[in-house]
């Protein structure tokens, strides 16, 4: 079993050793106290502070192919006249760079585990597990109300159930029903009974703009969750993506279910969705709220430290009350909060937890003075402060080096201009 040493190391406020044995945890003890002696690994942390791995809990991440696509427009053109017609094009090998790629910025900005929504779910599974990241993938269904697409998705849904089986142990199957504008009532249902039947987490993007909303009263008389509730979706199994349009009935079906809601702050932002995330509420009433970058194509990048930053900021002035959400509780909104999420064991620096972590190199101006950690992390800093990260126990960047990230950026830069032709869409 191989271990690792971090020695003096900052953990908040105070100086830690940390010993990881496998890929767990195994022990955390004032700076000095851990004997040093033959381990695999020894890594001085007295210019590092220790986080746990950011869990991203709504990404698509081969939409880093469309970084910089579809700017300036709203939700419904953008998808509709940027990104579906672009991503009719794609395949499982470009899918598999633009994922690729999508792992190389998560891991330089401290995540360790990802939320994922997309297709060719395959490319993406074999991008996240050859650079070393924990994931849940999911089935993407989208059926447009078409029953012969919706017989298709069943087929190919439990097909990729059943090799799921075969995945590694830092992969976790799940279903990613688009939203309730895309899907029918009748997948919702058979997806519901699916998930429940198999102990499945369901993924979907849920009352993310107004449009949403006057569409869900126009066509079922009700808000899009009371719609989810009827169906009996509304469950701890449920990760409902933005959240933002609620009503104080909604938040409270929301929290009486148990259901883990994502705030997107940046991605609401840029498309204008909306900005008044219902933290403190949802929060009251027993959701579980945890933090997401959603895609390239909307939110530009994939770092949970900016994406902490917004909601933090958002909240206060929205809110008028710069007290709002407190920096350790945003932390665990990064982190511990998206674990539970996806049932996954970490988000924490203590013993029993695995050894999913980050390491934070104060030599930056960012953190100096360094009054007080976290305020430096989220309102100073950047994901560029992340020295080190450890997966599972196992290294997957030291020094901020990436093996074969260069080979990496080429090659997505040549997929991303086959898929977006600017030359031709110039001549049309």
């Amino acid at each position: 079993m191989k271990t690792i040493l971090i020695t003096n190391v900052l953990l908040y406020k105070e100086r830690k050793d940390v010993l990881i044995r496998g890929n767990m945890i195994h022990s955390v003890e004032p700076a000095g106290t851990i004997p040093v002696q033959e381990y695999d690994k020894i890594i001085d942390g007295s210019r590092k502070a220790i986080i746990p791995g950011f869990v991203n809990a709504h990404a698509h991440s081969a939409m880093t192919l469309f970084r910089g696509v579809g700017e300036d427009v709203p939700l419904d053109q953008w998808l509709k006249e940027r990104i579906w017609p672009y991503e009719a094009k794609l395949d499982e090998e470009m899918v598999y760079w633009g994922a690729k790629l999508a792992c190389v910025e998560m891991i330089r900005t401290g995540t360790t585990t990802f939320n994922d929504m997309y297709w060719h779910l395959n490319g993406t599974l074999r991008a996240a597990e050859e650079m070393g990241m924990r994931s849940v993938q999911s089935f993407t269904w989208l059926d447009n109300f078409n029953d012969e697409i919706i017989e298709q998705n069943k087929k190919q849904m439990k097909e990729a159930h059943k090799l799921s089986a075969r995945w590694s142990p830092l992969t976790t199957f799940a279903i990613s029903p688009h939203a309730i504008y895309t899907v029918s009532e009748k997948s919702f249902r058979y997806i519901n009974n699916f998930a429940k039947d198999n102990g499945i987490i369901v993924h979907t993007h849920l009352a993310e703009t107004r449009s949403e909303m006057d569409q869900a009263e126009r066509d079922f008389g009700m808000s899009p969750t009371e719609y989810l509730n009827k169906l009996g979706l509304l469950s701890p199994s449920l990760i409902a993506a933005h959240s933002l349009w609620l009503s104080s009935d909604d938040i409270k079906l929301l929290g009486d279910n148990g259901v883990n809601t994502v705030h997107n702050p940046n991605s609401n932002l840029k498309l204008a969705s909306g900005y008044k995330f219902k933290y403190n509420e949802l929060r009251d009433a027993g959701a579980n709220v945890c933090l997401g970058t959603d895609g390239c194509a909307s939110s530009n990048n994939l770092d949970m430290i900016d994406s902490m930053k917004a909601a933090a900021l958002l909240q206060k002035v929205w809110r008028n009350d710069p007290g709002a959400i407190p920096l350790k509780e945003l932390m665990d909104v990064a982190s511990l909060n998206g674990a539970k999420a996806l049932r996954i064991n970490t988000g924490k620096i203590a013993p029993g937890y695995l050894a999913d972590i980050a390491l934070v190199d104060m030599a930056k101006p960012s953190f100096v003075p360094n009054h007080y950690f976290l305020a430096n992390l989220v309102y100073a800093a950047n994901g560029e402060c992340i020295d080190t990260v450890i997966c599972d126990g196992k290294i997957i960047m030291e020094n901020q080096i990436i093996p074969g990230q260069d080979k990496i950026y080429q090659k997505v830069q040549e997929v991303a201009d086959r898929v977006v032709d600017y030359k031709k869409k110039k001549k049309k």
